[in-house]
């Protein structure tokens, strides 16, 4: 099953059923993606049943699937980009047995399609991708084994990232607001059995193709995370309940072969260069640039719908 949130005029849209084919859809029976997250078990079998889809689907009517979550936690489970970051920053990382995380700013998710505003050019714009899965509510204390069972959905994310903000406020040990703006969404929510073989372990088992104002820049294999999401929602969840509707991610996605497979981030490959040169070549975005992220399954399925971005001003 495929879900999207359609613009209504409202912060939250109008929830919808979107066909096999993805060209069309149908009205889901609550309004809104986080309404039907509360009542998951409930729910879920009545629109996975749905099987006519009379309206066509405009993809630029198209909202984040969830425009605004109670909770957004980011991890950072690939480790072939912190280790490369560690090394290009001169860092000797504090390597804890667990999942590095952190919380962002979780009221808005930019639509996949469309601009997104920055406050200015000369911070340091760079894209994520990444893969995000959304949880029903968790009890705190659930096992990373009972886990998997509270991944309502699985999601594809930009992690946008303003990068000269990002060093100091990592300094201060109090982690990053400023540089950490509002995450953009691709336009498919979908849940872990439609993904078939794609999904395995709790991890994303397809490729997230990246490009660049219309030039390929990455094609990473989201399935080498050193952590599962099963493990990222016991992480998070070892102090307190995960409210219905928690977005978790994955943090870029990177492989150890990032000068051949390319990267998902422009940091990560201003890192390469440096390693490899001494310095770093690669500009950050700039105005009018714009970004596409479309993750690949091996059969060639697109599950989550292109994610396409303009970074405008303000």
């Amino acid at each position: 099953m495929r879900l999207a949130t359609l613009r209504d005029g409202s912060p939250d849209g109008c929830l919808i059923v979107i066909a096999p084919d993805g060209s069309s859809y149908s009205a889901a029976p609550v309004k809104t993606l986080q309404q039907a997250l509360e009542q998951w078990s409930e729910l879920s079998p009545q629109m996975a049943q749905i099987a006519d889809f009379p309206e066509r689907l405009d993809p630029a009517e198209v909202m984040a699937p969830l425009p605004r979550a109670w909770q957004w936690l980011d991890g950072s489970v690939y480790p072939s980009h912190g280790e490369l970051m560690d090394k290009v920053l001169g860092i000797e990382p504090f390597k804890p047995d667990w999942p590095l995380m952190y919380q962002g700013v979780s009221d808005t998710f930019h639509a996949p399609r469309g601009d997104v505003p920055m406050a200015s050019e000369d911070l340091g714009i760079d894209f994520e991708g990444e893969f995000g899965i959304i949880t029903d509510a968790v009890p705190m204390g659930t096992s990373a084994e009972d886990a998997e069972r509270h991944i309502a959905l699985v999601v594809q994310i930009n992690d946008w990232s303003l990068r000269k903000l990002a060093g100091p406020e990592m300094k201060t040990g109090f982690g990053w607001v400023q540089a950490k703006p509002p995450c953009g969404m691709a336009p498919f929510a979908v849940t872990p059995d439609e993904l078939g073989p794609a999904w395995r372990n709790s991890r994303p088992a397809m490729h997230l193709l990246v490009h660049w104002n219309g030039r390929q820049f990455g094609n990473a294999d989201g399935e080498q995370m050193a952590y599962g999401f099963n493990e990222l929602i016991a992480h998070a969840a070892r102090t307190r309940n995960l409210v219905a509707g928690t977005v978790i991610g994955s943090g870029t996605v990177s492989n150890p072969d990032f000068r051949e497979v390319g990267s998902s981030c422009i940091a990560e490959r201003r890192g390469i260069e440096v390693v490899d040169t001494g310095a770093p070549s690669t500009e950050f975005m700039k105005y009018g640039d714009t970004v596409r992220m479309e993750a690949r399954t091996a059969d060639g399925r697109s599950p989550f719908g292109v994610l396409e971005q303009k970074v405008v001003t303000p």
